[in-house]
């Protein structure tokens, strides 16, 4: 788990930080967590919240999120009528 953890975060990685290859990994890692808003240290941002910004990365702010997106629906009540196993 760990191992393909890690070859997402280098894959997603790999286009970031070509688009400033003057930094250095800890400044990729600062400058990820100040735009996802990460408020705690450094040493405390977790995996998941650098994976998240990294695939949300030039996206729209209000696109639903890539692993919700096949579930989500615009409309309240067709989600819910859904929900209920009435439509599908």
């Amino acid at each position: 788990m760990k191992c393909k953890r890690l070859n997402e975060v280098l894959e997603l990685l790999q286009p970031y930080w070509s688009k400033a290859p003057d930094l250095s990994l800890m400044e990729i890692l600062q400058k990820i967590s100040d735009e996802s808003g990460f408020k705690k240290p450094l040493n405390e941002l977790t995996d998941e919240v650098i994976i998240y910004q990294l695939k949300m990365d030039g996206t729209d702010r209000h696109e639903p999120i890539p692993g919700i997106k096949e579930d989500y629906e615009e409309d309240f009540k067709t989600a819910l009528l859904k929900a209920r196993g009435i439509i599908k």
